[in-house]
């Protein structure tokens, strides 16, 4: 049976805020990481379709990882440990999935990288084959965000609970702190998701952010597992930090966009899209 906040005190409503501003937060690594991997889709529809439910499954993620709270924090519990003399550690279902989830961002943001600077005619499909250039299904995009979306509802969830730890109704007010923030998000996803599209240099700063969060998040679940190398415990960087350089790095570009003159913007970088693999693949000219 669930406990009912009171909602008259004023400290549950500080803490009810709080961790909608916090879920914000965590959950703009997450729009960029679903705009990125939406990008891929040719048609418009179907990168605003991807989107939405990219967030609702983020959503569901969070309020299902909620009710398996006392499920989740088992799992911190380690499953095997190692010492070598110069390692050792224990590794647990949460450190496990976090360091998984870090090498596959690692991995599709160096990828992502490699094809919007140097092009690659077969990515997402069989080599010599032309009809599969162009970028990837809804479907492939949908599983994408669906693993990734499992890292970062676990790195949510294990925030949420840490803050409301002995506030009475806690599980009320992170559910609905989440489906508050889920829906805010909603509104400015596929806006937000359009102008990095539409801004190479923003689409490598937010590539360069994803890798930032992968090795946040191999370190975390490297801290979690106690893992000690010659002696010294690997530690976690705080997320004050990571966020504070993706807010300064951001704030300087938009400066620099600013102030950027008009007769230049011709100028700007371009980079290569599944788009236009796809139209040059048929020989079409690239619509804008």
């Amino acid at each position: 049976m669930f406990t009912l906040p009171d909602f008259g005190s004023g400290a549950v409503w500080l803490s009810l805020l709080t961790l909608t501003f916090l879920e914000i937060v965590l959950g703009i690594d997450n729009i960029i990481f679903i705009s990125i991997a939406s990008g891929k889709l040719k048609n418009e529809k179907e990168r605003d379709k991807a989107t939405k439910v990219g967030l609702v499954l983020a959503m569901v993620m969070r309020i299902v990882l909620l009710f398996g709270v006392s499920w989740l924090i088992a799992m911190e519990e380690a499953w095997f440990t190692f010492d070598w003399g110069w390692a050792s550690g224990g590794f647990g279902g949460q450190a496990l999935i976090l360091i998984a989830g870090g090498i596959f961002l690692l991995y599709k943001s160096t990828s992502e990288i490699h094809h919007k600077l140097e092009g690659d005619e077969h990515v997402d499909g069989e080599p010599g084959n032309s009809n599969n250039v162009g970028g990837a299904t809804l479907s492939s995009v949908i599983v994408q965000i669906t693993i990734i979306n499992i890292v970062f509802s676990f790195d949510s969830i294990l925030t949420a609970v840490g803050m409301t730890n002995g506030v009475s109704g806690a599980l009320i007010i992170m559910i609905t702190a989440v489906v508050v923030s889920v829906a805010i998000m909603m509104l400015f996803a596929v806006p937000v998701g359009n102008f990095v599209n539409r801004n190479p240099t923003i689409q490598m700063l937010g590539l360069s952010f994803l890798i930032l969060i992968g090795f946040m998040l191999i370190t975390e679940g490297a801290h979690l597992a106690h893992l000690e190398v010659f002696g010294s415990q690997i530690g976690t960087i705080p997320k004050g930090y990571l966020y504070f350089a993706i807010a300064f790095s951001l704030l300087v570009e938009f400066l620099n966009m600013k102030i950027r003159p008009g007769k230049k913007a011709g100028k700007q970088v371009k980079l290569n899209t599944y788009a236009q693999e796809a139209a040059r693949s048929a020989n079409q000219p690239i619509g804008k």
